[in-house]
């Protein structure tokens, strides 16, 4: 074999090691089929009205399939493949019509029992930009060629999948260096805080909200606010919330501590409207914990703080995570139905962090998605975090939901966002939490404006 043959050989030979190597460290293979994928197969199909839609990831010789819609696939030959295709190109294929396709003319191309006329295909990339996979859609019939619009969806629903293969490789490799360490018992001494220092916290009223401004990136009017819980110590001084929520969670006395939240969240919106009776205070949001979620008679509890305080519904806002709701699916539609009902405003909190984020998106009545902070930082980095926020925008615009960016920390983030049609955020760029009293102060600006944020990050 001449020596450039030889050479190219190694090279291909070193590619796909390192592909495969890529695709390894992701933990996919080695998982049962996804949820989390199945709304963006089902979407997929819903949106290019496919009769089958496929997410699959390849290894040496087989593809294995992780999503479907359609046809119930699980895994394929990997050789005269679609993916090899997508290999070979590097980037999308769309084959409308195969009887008139060049290479594939007078072929049949099938997928178990589905005899296939026309294809499009996007790869799912690694983090450094291996293709891993593929997501496609497959018809039973000729169809015109795709829109340059249509290509796009397609590849930004396979970049939402790069994402969360992102994700688990980076929570992967965490875990694996993680300590496997039990919670310090009460009794040891200099251990700070223990659960009689929550207690009386609660007892001694030393906890305070503070509250971020969402606004509205075209204007920078505000429209919402975070209440974001802090612990005034008479001692320590102010302490922020991830050094006493976790033992609050396992000690059980985020339960009351939550309760306390949610009344004061709501006291507040009532003095705000007071302060000002012609212009109603902006929505109000209050993260709920996974024991808060789950707690019976939530919405009764939620209705009964309404009613106290004299706050109209649509002023309160509840966000919750992934995880809150992941435990019993059932039980959490019909939490959030009934919080709904109420018409209080649900928001998906952290999105993007969680394994199944994208089947709960699309089953559950959420009102507003937040796109998590690790994905608006990591934006200005490189073409595929930028791709992954354009596609929650987009994803949640189908959906008919809104959309608050997380986390926006410099003026590139903030014009970006605004660019990929963004229409809500917050973050240090606009301002920091704050006391109630500072937010008053901001809810008189003129049209309730904050001021143009500088270059360098700052609001002047």
């Amino acid at each position: 074999m001449p020596q450039a043959e030889l050479e190219s050989s190694k090279t291909v030979r070193e590619q796909e090691d390192a592909r495969l190597a890529a695709l390894a460290s992701t933990g996919i293979l080695d998982s049962a089929p996804e949820p989390s994928f199945d709304a963006i197969t089902r979407l997929s199909a819903e949106y290019f009205k496919a009769d089958t839609v496929l997410l699959g990831f390849a290894d040496e010789s087989r593809i294995w399939i992780k999503s479907y819609w359609g046809e119930p696939v699980r895994e394929l030959p990997r050789s005269h493949s679609v993916f090899e295709m997508v290999l070979k190109e590097d980037g999308p294929v769309v084959v409308p019509d195969v009887t008139r396709h060049p290479q594939l003319a007078g072929s049949r191309l099938t997928v178990r029992r589905l005899e296939v006329i026309s294809f499009a295909s996007a790869p799912v990339r690694s983090g450094d930009g291996k293709i891993l996979g593929a997501l496609t859609v497959f018809g039973c019939q000729a169809r015109r060629s795709m829109a340059l619009h249509e290509l796009h969806m397609l590849e930004s629903l396979a970049d939402i999948v790069a994402g969360q293969l992102e994700l688990r490789r980076l929570r992967k490799a965490v875990h694996a260096y993680l300590p496997r360490t039990a919670p310090p018992p009460e009794n040891v001494t200099g251990i700070w805080p223990r659960k009689s220092d929550l207690r009386q916290a609660l007892e001694k009223n030393q906890f305070v909200l503070y509250y971020q401004p969402e606004v509205e990136l075209a204007t920078r009017k505000i429209v919402g606010l975070e209440a974001l819980i802090r612990w005034q110590h008479p001692k320590r001084g102010m302490i922020g919330p991830m050094d006493f929520i976790p033992l609050a969670e396992e000690t059980g006395l985020i339960l009351p501590i939550g309760d306390w939240g949610l009344s004061e969240a709501c006291r507040q919106i009532q003095t705000w409207c007071d302060q000002d009776p012609e212009c109603c205070a902006p929505r109000v949001c209050v993260n709920l914990s996974a024991r808060q979620f789950a707690r019976e008679g939530l919405a009764d509890h939620v209705e009964a703080l309404l009613r106290q305080s004299g706050v109209a519904s649509r002023q309160l806002g509840l966000e919750m995570t992934e995880s809150s709701i992941i435990p019993d699916s059932s039980t959490a539609m019909e939490v959030l139905g009934s919080l709904r009902r109420l018409g209080v405003s649900l928001l998906m909190d952290d999105f993007g962090t969680g394994y199944s984020s994208l089947n709960y998106l699309h089953t559950l009545p959420f009102d507003v998605l937040k796109i998590d902070r690790s994905f608006v930082v990591r934006m200005t980095q490189g073409e595929q975090p930028l791709q992954i926020v354009r596609t929650i925008v987009e994803l949640a615009r189908v959906l008919g939901m809104d959309v608050v960016a997380e986390g926006i920390e410099t003026r590139d983030q903030y014009d970006l966002l605004r660019r990929l049609g963004c229409r809500f955020g917050q973050g240090y760029l606009f301002s920091r939490p704050v006391p109630a009293e500072t937010v008053s102060k901001m809810l008189r600006l003129p049209g309730r404006i904050l001021p143009e944020p500088t270059a360098g990050g700052a609001a002047n």
